[in-house]
C-alpha cells in the first residue's frame, strides 16, 4: 500500500490504518485493529532507495582512485575489509567497475603480450634468416621499454592497460628501426665491405630514416600526451609510453645496436648474403 505524500509524515494517520485479522469463518464480518497495535512508529534516517539485482538487495559503494594504480589499491582494500569487516550470514562483497574491467584485460594481456613478442621475433627471423641477427634486432625492444617506463615515472603515472597497449605499439616501431639498420649493414657486408666499415656506414646512412620514423610517430602522439578532456586517462599513458620509448629506442638503436652487432654477429656473410651479393654483381654488370 502506498499512501499520498501528505499522509506519509502523519504518524496519527499511520497508526490508525486498519489491519484485517485472519478468521476461520469466511462468512463472518471482517475484524480489524489499528496498526498501532502491531507496530511502533518513529522518525529515523534510512536509505532513500532500495536497489535490487537478480532478486537480491544491492548496496553500491563507489570510490575514485587518484595517485596510484587501481590494482594495488583494490588489493589493499580487500585485505583491510577481510581483516576488519565481518559480514552477517547471507551477505557478500563483489568488487566491480573499472577494477573488474582491469582484471579481465590483464588476463587477456598475459596471453597477448608474449604472443605479440613471439610473432615479432618470428617475423625478424624470416626477414633476416638468422636467429642471432633476429635477437640483435629484437634487442631494440628492451631499449624502447626502458624509455617508456622512465617516461611514466617522470610524469608520475601508474602502469595501466592503455600503457600496456602503448608498449606493444612501441615494440613494433623500435624493431622496425633496428631492422632497417641491420638490413643495410648485412647488405654492405655481402658486397665485400669490411664489418667495421659496414657498421659505420650503415649507422650513418640509416640515421636520417630512423630519426624521421621516430619523430613522425612521437609527434603524432603529442596531442594525446597533453590531453585533458574526456578519455585523457586512457590517452595520456599510451602516448607517454610511446613518446618516451621512441626517444630511448632511437638513441640507443643508433649507438647500442651497432656495438651489439659488432660484438655478436657473424664474422663473415652468411650463404644467403653471398648469393645476394652475386645477384647485385650480375645486376651491376647487366646495367653497364
Amino acid at each position: 500500500m502506498r499512501l499520498a505524500d501528505a499522509l506519509r509524515s502523519d504518524i496519527d494517520t499511520l497508526e490508525r490504518l486498519p489491519v484485517s485479522l485472519p478468521q476461520s469463518n469466511p462468512a463472518a464480518p471482517a475484524v480489524t485493529i489499528p496498526l498501532r497495535e502491531l507496530a511502533s512508529f518513529i522518525f529515523a534516517e534510512g536509505p532513500n532507495q532500495v536497489s535490487r539485482e537478480n532478486g537480491k538487495r544491492l548496496v553500491v559503494v563507489t570510490a575514485e582512485v587518484r595517485g596510484r594504480d587501481i590494482g594495488s589499491l583494490v588489493d589493499e582494500a580487500q585485505a583491510k575489509v577481510a581483516q576488519l569487516v565481518k559480514l552477517p550470514p547471507d551477505y557478500w562483497l563483489a568488487w566491480g567497475g573499472q577494477f573488474e574491467n582491469f582484471v579481465a584485460a590483464r588476463q587477456r594481456l598475459v596471453i597477448v603480450v608474449p604472443l605479440c613478442f613471439a610473432l615479432i621475433f618470428l617475423l625478424l627471423l624470416s626477414a633476416l634468416g638468422s636467429a642471432r641477427d633476429a635477437l640483435l634486432a629484437f634487442s631494440a625492444v628492451p631499449l624502447a621499454l626502458t624509455g617508456g617506463v622512465a617516461a611514466l615515472w617522470l610524469r608520475d603515472m601508474t602502469f595501466s592497460i592503455s600503457a600496456a597497449v602503448g608498449f606493444i605499439a612501441l615494440s613494433g616501431i623500435a624493431v622496425l628501426n633496428g631492422l632497417v639498420m641491420l638490413t643495410l649493414i648485412r647488405q654492405l657486408i655481402a658486397q665485400g665491405v669490411s664489418k667495421r666499415e659496414a657498421i659505420l656506414r650503415g649507422a650513418l646512412t640509416r640515421l636520417r630514416p630512423v630519426v624521421i620514423t621516430a619523430l613522425v610517430a612521437s609527434l603524432g602522439f603529442v596531442p594525446m600526451a597533453i590531453a585533458t578532456g574526456t578519455g585523457a586517462e586512457v590517452q595520456k599513458p599510451l602516448a607517454t609510453v610511446v613518446i618516451g620509448g621512441l626517444i630511448s629506442a632511437t638513441l640507443l638503436t643508433l649507438l647500442v645496436l651497432p656495438a651489439l652487432y659488432a660484438r655478436f654477429s657473424h664474422k663473415e656473410a652468411v650463404p644467403a648474403e653471398r648469393e645476394l651479393s652475386k645477384v647485385y654483381s650480375l645486376v651491376e654488370q647487366a646495367a653497364k
